[in-house]
């Protein structure tokens, strides 16, 4: 082949001995710079495998003469964020919550911390712009079984409802009273009408007026009298539209026939006093939350102090 190779006239350059129907390819040089560079990366690379972790082991991989590790440089990057939050931190370990909303900065990075938080711990019931859907409660209305002050939300976040082995949780308990004969088919069928009656869904009614009586007997000792709901029970109103299972018929009658248990975790179990703190100004930020209402030595029993 070499035999073959001789001088291109136009070009002055060696051709490569290949000729194909009289059409032959020139051996042109590469350009210098590009062997520079290419030199250069060979280099580069060298140094790095040197300086940097880079040659994978059984073990792990070569540590480098610099001793950089990307986990290193995230662990420095994360103690430094955590110096620059640490005066907000110990700010709101040591401030009450009910007394946050006094301290306007503070508030605001409470509420911008739980705001991160609620989105990986919260949004899986709630939803991700907190509306929940059915058996997880909207936080975005004015309606709250156990409270929407800022303590009343902390104390429902550190112990839960219905937490299983934890004897601080809220806990109520509605019988099911179809299922454990309590009530019967008709006297259920009355109930659900009056309780769709008292929330403006039907109008007064025979079975209402019955209907009545049984809610008498057998709910108004949680609802009260006026099906307006009891907090130190956890038991909702019944007067107003916001229904956490649903409030037609259908969904009335299952209720009453099977009841509910709806369980939310013990956050305090899981998360900090100081990012539960956060979660709860996030969650009472929502739009439903409350004025402060102070929590006796019961935390049940709510006594209101506004004025």
């Amino acid at each position: 082949m070499a035999d073959n190779k001789h001088v291109d006239e136009a070009t002055g350059t060696e051709t490569v001995g290949h000729e194909w129907d009289g059409i032959e390819e020139l051996d042109t040089p590469m350009p210098r710079w590009w062997l520079w560079t290419f030199a250069a990366t060979i280099v580069f690379a060298i140094g790095y495998v040197i300086l940097y972790p880079a040659l994978p082991g059984i073990a792990g991989a070569t540590e480098g003469t610099l001793g950089w590790t990307s986990r290193g440089q995230l662990a420095s990057e994360m103690a430094a964020e955590q110096d620059r939050r640490a005066p907000v931190i110990a700010a709101l370990a040591r401030i009450p919550i009910e007394r946050l909303p006094e301290d306007g900065t503070l508030m605001r990075a409470a509420v911008e911390g739980g705001r991160s938080i609620f989105k990986v711990a919260c949004v899986q019931c709630h939803g991700a712009g907190a509306a929940g859907g059915e058996g997880y409660p909207n936080l975005n209305d004015d309606d709250w079984l156990w409270g929407g002050d800022l303590k009343a939300i902390e104390y429902t976040l550190i112990h839960g409802i219905r937490q299983p082995g934890h004897d601080e949780t809220r806990m109520s308990q509605m019988p099911a009273f179809g299922r454990d004969g309590i009530l019967d088919p008709r006297a259920i069928a009355d109930v659900t009408s009056y309780i769709r009656l008292v929330s403006g869904q039907e109008p007064a009614s025979a079975a209402a007026r019955r209907g009545k009586n049984v809610f008498a007997t057998n709910c108004a000792v949680c609802h009260g009298n006026d099906a307006k709901g009891n907090r130190t029970f956890g038991a909702p109103n019944l007067t107003d539209p916001i229904w956490l299972y649903g409030g037609s018929r259908q969904a009335i009658a299952r209720t009453v026939t099977n009841s509910r248990y709806g369980v939310m975790p013990a956050w305090g179990e899981k998360l900090d006093p100081v990012t539960i703190k956060m979660l709860a100004a996030y969650v009472h930020s929502l739009g439903g939350g409350e004025d402060f209402v102070a929590v006796a030595r019961d935390p049940e029993i709510q006594v209101d102090e506004r004025p």
